[in-house]
């Protein structure tokens, strides 16, 4: 059996989805095909040989009353001849036989149903080298029964002629199946066929830009295949962005890294001839290289966490944003002393909690209050909230600096970019766009505006648990 099951396996491998297809369709119409003329040939069958039978009653009942008023006949062979029937009565007793010969054979059978022991019946016959087929029933009245024979081969060419009929039926057909079959699996697999060259092309030629063509028609109405080709489409335009933004990732990361890796290999190379250098010039590059190995390595860091798409899932637990934004504002005031940050948190968002990683969550709000503080004056404010109204969480990070341009303003969550203000000031551009990848890895909004009154605001929302 396993090596049936292997054989199969194999053959199902070696043949097309469309062949296979086209042979399976062809095999089920040709079943149906074949099904219904064999019914359709036992059906023809038991209705000619029923009609006979029922001439044969017919037959009998008029010559019932015939042969209940003489005794017991022999009858003739007039069976031999086509639509002529041969009739005979036969005594329950024997004794009273007729001396002639009977026509048709005569056994216990017969006396039985004479004597009213035996149901009526039919049976199969050769009369003169013919066919025939007798029906026996009891004379009522009388202990006797009658015979009745007709010629059966005429019904025997009738099955035969509908044997032939519909075994020309049955392999037209099949021969329509298989063509169906063909039809089917060209017209069916036309899209899936469509959806394996676009495939097969974008492998090729590692080109995401390539589409399957829909078929035109009404907006809900589609097929399974045709939403099967949507689906893949769509898919192919988050690929070509993918790649888009991974190209654009790399092109703009290795521009990023070009200036402090020309800067540390200068540095390096003026070190390594310290022997021609004062130590006043030696603790000044031994000071520019630490400091750009430090911002080399911050900005990997930040490159390797913008290449995750999720937070791991083990690490997710209930965290309380108002403790991770006292933690995020303790920090940021040793970092930033001449910074003053402020903290306000509502009763109702004191104890909310949401689902998340601490560590990025973290990540995140230092990001937002490190910006905060590179754009506000020395000794200017940051504050900070968060409020919760209508099942919706907001955390709020404003400063008083220069505020946001409206040019700048749909940009300043893009990677790598840096306002015209911002060139000056020390970070790779890459701050902003971690927070807000946290922030949809979280499922959170986080969005940047013009503050009233001058400066930024960020407001981050988390959705109602």
């Amino acid at each position: 059996m396993s090596g049936r099951r292997g054989l199969g396996a194999r053959w199902r491998r070696r043949r097309p989805l469309r062949t296979r297809l086209a042979i399976a369709t062809s095999a089920a119409v040709a079943v149906v095909a074949v099904g219904i003329c064999v019914a359709a040939f036992f059906i023809t069958r038991d209705q000619m040989i029923r009609q006979l039978e029922v001439n044969l009653v017919q037959t009998g009942n008029q010559y019932a009353q015939q042969y209940r008023t003489q005794g017991p006949s022999a009858g003739d062979k007039g069976c031999q001849y086509l639509a002529v029937p041969c009739i005979q009565s036969v005594p329950a007793d024997p004794s009273r036989d007729p001396r002639e010969p009977y026509a048709l054979d005569v056994d216990d059978t017969v006396r039985a149903v004479a004597a009213g022991r035996q149901a009526p019946y039919y049976e199969e016959r050769t009369v003169a080298g013919w066919p025939v087929r007798v029906y026996t029933t009891r004379l009522r009245g009388k202990d006797m029964a009658l015979q009745v024979a007709l010629r059966s081969d005429i019904v025997d060419k009738g099955v035969r002629k509908a044997a032939v009929a519909l075994a020309g039926v049955g392999g037209v057909g099949v021969l329509l199946a298989a063509g169906l079959g063909y039809w089917v699996s060209r017209t069916g697999l036309a899209p899936v066929a469509r959806l394996t060259a676009t495939a097969e092309r974008i492998a090729a030629t590692r080109d995401a830009r390539h589409r399957i063509e829909l078929p035109a028609g009404p907006p809900g109405r589609e097929d399974e295949i045709t939403r099967l080709a949507a689906s893949f489409n769509t898919m192919l335009g988050e690929l070509e962005q993918s790649v888009a933004a991974q190209r654009r990732l790399v092109a703009d990361a290795s521009h990023e890294l070009r200036t402090p890796l020309t800067a540390l290999r200068t540095n390096a190379e003026l070190l390594a001839r310290s022997g021609r250098l004062t130590d006043t010039q030696r603790d000044r590059a031994s000071g520019a290289l630490s400091r750009q190995l430090r911002e080399v390595t911050t900005l990997v860091n930040d490159l390797i966490e913008l290449a995750r798409d999720e937070e791991p899932q083990p690490l997710v637990e209930q965290v309380r944003p108002a403790a991770l934004l006292e933690h995020a504002v303790e920090a940021a005031r040793g970092h930033w002393p001449e910074i003053d940050f402020t903290v306000r948190t509502d009763e109702a968002a004191a104890g909310a909690t949401v689902p998340g990683v601490p560590a990025r969550l973290s990540r995140l709000l230092s990001n937002l209050l490190d910006n905060a503080a590179k754009f506000s004056p020395p000794g200017g404010p940051v504050e900070t909230g968060l409020t919760a109204s209508a099942g919706v969480l907001e955390l709020t990070v404003r400063d008083h600096g220069p505020g946001i341009s409206a040019d700048d303003l749909p940009h300043v969550f893009d990677r790598f970019y840096r306002a015209e203000a911002a060139r000056a000031l020390p970070g790779s551009g890459l701050g902003l766009a971690m927070a807000r990848q946290i922030a949809r890895a979280h499922h959170a909004e986080l969005t940047a505006a013009q503050a009233p009154g001058g400066g930024a605001v960020f407001r981050l929302r988390f959705p109602a648990g």
